[in-house]
């Protein structure tokens, strides 16, 4: 029993639905596989656009149109026989995401209307998927997520009630899989009365972990545009390597950080059932890729991780005392209520830093919420890197011509905000 999950990378047109194939039936086979796929491209950008423009009550139709397009186009370019039930289907998605953009209400959570819109790119790469996988031969059931991984109504981040999922996903996907391939969404959920939630973004990784937890597979498997696990992003690094092997425990400290390579949820659950991860490319599926695994090494490349758009947010008690615990209990439940995840934070006598993602309306939120106990200072626009396992010329690499606003380092852990 396997689990394959594809990102929008290997689906964002009609020549990667090709090349998936191939690799589907070489490293997969025809039964014992769930297939787990994420929205074509970068289509949840796209929705997350058209949602803005509806929910603040600007033209959105444009935006949309472009959307529709583009799935048709690469729809057109694989199923050219006009009558293939792929278009119906397809027709019938886009007439329930219209529904859903003209039902807005500015008095409804933003979160929650959200979810009910972004989730249509995962249900459209999975209904051309699972049509294309039929048509060049794969025998597969098309599975709607919202009605296995269930959660909480935590929207855009849910909680997954792990006894009811499993028992569900137990209940009826064996018995499918015996006989042939599962084809469904990552990134979503669905609570007990129907709604969509989604798991958080890049949350298809979580998706395919859960069903791997579930279904006691042998191993998932993520196929990337890139070789493994690299140490850096080569976009911004040179002379990048790939982890050929690396354990779980160093793996989530590199997610937890930021690497954008694994979604930080995925490895708890696999981790607790000892089912190992796979990177690989699905540009060179024969490559050695990364195995993820419980195991342990004395010493290996340092690993450099950026995260954009951060915050840093300084608070110093009016009457310049000192921080206190109480003081820090203070922020930190305000924190956690507007769910600011802190990413690095550091304090002296009188004041107390954090880093955190820069989400605009939450920040303002936060303000309004500790002003009157705290005097606030925040820059935005920042880098934040991190380092594990630095070395000096690791740390040179990082800080060489920075403007550096707060450093911090542990004994394996190196971290700088920058301008």
């Amino acid at each position: 029993m396997k689990v394959f999950k594809f990102g929008g990378a290997s689906v964002k047109s009609a020549e990667a639905f090709q090349n998936l194939v191939p690799i589907v039936q070489e490293y997969g086979g025809t039964r014992q596989l769930l297939i787990v796929v994420s929205a074509m491209g970068k289509t949840t950008n796209a929705l997350e656009k058209v949602f803005d423009l509806a929910f603040t009550g600007h033209a959105y139709q444009e935006a949309l149109q472009q959307i529709w397009s583009y799935h048709q186009e690469v729809a057109f370019a694989l199923f050219p026989e006009a009558a293939s039930p792929v278009y119906e289907q397809l027709e019938h998605l886009y007439a329930l995401l219209q529904a859903e953009l003209q039902a807005f209400s500015l008095l409804a959570s933003y979160d929650k209307q959200y979810d009910q819109v972004v989730s249509f790119g995962e249900l459209f790469a999975s209904t051309i998927l699972h049509h294309y996988l039929q048509q060049q031969g794969l025998l597969n059931t098309w599975t709607d997520s919202r009605k296995y991984i269930q959660t909480d109504t935590t929207w855009r981040e849910a909680k997954v009630d792990w006894t009811w999922t499993e028992r569900l996903i137990k209940r009826d996907l064996p018995a499918v899989l015996e006989e042939q391939l599962v084809v469904t969404q990552g990134f979503l959920g669905g609570t007990n009365n129907g709604l969509t939630t989604t798991l958080g973004r890049e949350g298809s990784d979580f998706s395919a972990a859960i069903y791997a937890y579930c279904l006691n597979a042998s191993g998932l498997w993520i196929w990337k545009d890139v070789a493994g696990l690299l140490n850096a992003d080569p976009k911004h690094f040179a002379d990048t390597v790939c982890y050929p092997e690396i354990s779980y425990q160093e793996t989530v400290e590199m997610a937890y950080y930021g690497a954008s390579v694994i979604h930080p949820k995925t490895i708890k659950p696999l981790a607790n059932k000892l089912i190992p991860l796979y990177v690989k490319s699905f540009l060179n599926p024969a490559g050695e890729g990364t195995r993820i695994c419980d195991c342990r090494f004395a010493k290996f490349a340092p690993a450099y991780i950026i995260k954009e758009e951060q915050c840093l947010v300084s608070f110093s008690v009016k009457d310049f005392t000192f921080i206190s615990e109480k003081n820090l209990g203070t922020i930190f439940n305000a924190l956690s209520e507007l769910r600011l995840k802190i990413n690095l934070m550091q304090n002296s006598a009188i004041s107390f830093s954090i880093c955190t993602d820069y989400h605009q309306a939450r920040l303002h939120r936060l303000i309004e919420t500790l002003h009157d106990q705290f005097v606030i200072h925040y820059n935005t626009h920042l880098r934040l890197y991190t380092v594990k396992n630095y070395d000096q010329e690791s740390i040179a690499k990082v800080i060489k011509g920075k403007d550096i606003l707060l450093e911090q380092r542990t004994r394996t852990t190196f971290q700088v905000v920058c301008r």
